[in-house]
């Protein structure tokens, strides 16, 4: 029975991936804007637990169909989730059996430092932040070292060291130290010129101060999306995310940060990659997202903060201490959040539920102009704070 049981699962897959009978995988490249793993199937109002976003073109090697979702073998041992529409089949493509890693280049540029690593394919991959001391470590998934050197030129100023292990069989594990305990920010890519992938550090700016930043704000919600609504009024959350975030506007603005970037400033409707794009093409060095928290019960109050990142948990500390002044219940500081906008590994950032709308004492607060422009003061104390702290 069980036998019997096994061969429907197969045809199963195979009519529903489209695989014909000669293979129990087949071959597929991502696609379209910001395609992402997912550890499993697993999904709650925020999607699934993401475990990275990736580059388009890499390629990934399919073993099942779940509903919307292709599970990829990563590796030997590890596996993923994907969004079909994320990828696109390779017909007649075949797996190889190895894929070999080649030589390294460190270096920098005006902006950057650089890590680039020649390999036979763009295979797929995931990075991690490290604290205490501060490194990124970079897993490489089916790759296999044939690295017999690593040129490193002086032209670096964030990075401090880098090396390799080969962690399993077919997991190459790079791991990069940063000069700096706070991390700013990296990025990783495949250049355009082949299949050599590009690990991107940002620097620690040579001056830490708030006035010389370039800082986001993104009011969220806004058009289609309204969010929460007031509890006893019928007040959105779009439109006091957007008031408060003006005021954020203002307050940086007369402390003399001339590099302001707002993802809107009226009432327009922006889904999630069109923020993220947008926030990719300004470059920010850190990033506030403006929320309004709700819960099933009015009991619920406080104001809290989030990341996803622990590199970029002090941000969110430094903000969280600064809003509990305003006398807000303290909801608490949320790491690992799987929030779009906290997604980005390429610049700190930070999200704020400054209060709760579905509570009778917080919308009051929430209502009130002057404690919009609390709030404000409040985040650039944060800010500031922040920057006190890193050495």
């Amino acid at each position: 029975m069980k036998a019997i049981f096994n061969i429907i699962a197969v045809l199963f897959f195979v009519h529903a991936a489209g695989q014909d009978t000669s293979g129990r995988y087949f071959l597929a490249r991502t696609t379209g804007k910001l395609p992402f793993l997912e550890y499993g199937l697993g999904d709650d109002r925020l999607g699934g637990a993401k475990m990275t976003y990736l580059d388009s073109n890499i390629i990934l090697k399919v073993i099942d169909s779940f509903g919307i979702d292709y599970k990829v073998q990563l590796s030997k041992y590890h596996t993923a989730y994907i969004d079909k529409q994320s990828v696109q089949r390779l017909p007649g493509r075949k797996s190889m059996p190895y894929y070999l890693t080649g030589s390294w280049k460190v270096s920098g540029d005006s902006a950057y430092d650089y890590v680039s690593i020649n390999l036979d394919e763009k295979l797929p991959y995931r990075s991690q932040q490290q604290i205490n001391p501060s490194k990124i470590v970079l897993d490489i998934y089916g790759a296999t070292s044939n690295t017999n050197w690593i040129t490193q030129l002086k032209t670096t100023k964030e990075i401090k060291n880098v090396y390799y292990e080969q962690s399993e069989d077919d997991v190459f594990r790079v791991t990069v130290e940063l000069k700096h305990a706070q991390h700013w920010g990296h990025s990783i890519y495949y250049d355009t010129t082949g299949k050599r992938l590009v690990l991107q550090v940002k620097r620690q700016p040579p001056v830490l101060d708030i006035r010389k930043l370039r800082i986001a704000v993104d009011a969220g919600h806004g058009g289609d999306n309204s969010g929460a609504s007031g509890v006893s009024s019928n007040v959105l959350e779009k439109d006091y995310t957007l008031k408060i975030a003006k005021q954020l506007q203002l307050v940086l603005g007369k402390a003399g940060v001339k590099k302001v970037f707002m993802t809107r400033t009226s009432d327009t409707t922006l889904d999630m990659p069109q923020r993220i794009q947008m926030l990719k093409d300004y470059n920010p060095d850190l990033l506030i997202s403006i929320h309004l928290n709700s819960a099933g019960t009015d009991t619920v109050k406080g104001t809290s903060t989030y990341y996803r990142y622990i590199g970029y948990r002090p941000l969110t500390v430094s903000v969280l201490n600064q809003m509990l002044s305003l006398g807000l219940k303290e909801y608490g500081n949320v790491g690992n959040f799987n929030f779009s906008l906290n997604g980005p590994t390429a610049y700190p950032n930070c999200l704020v539920e400054v209060a709760f709308l579905s509570n009778r004492d917080d919308e009051k607060k929430i209502l009130n102009p002057k404690f919009h422009k609390a709030v404000a003061g409040k985040i650039y104390l944060g800010i500031q704070d922040w920057l006190k702290a890193i050495k």
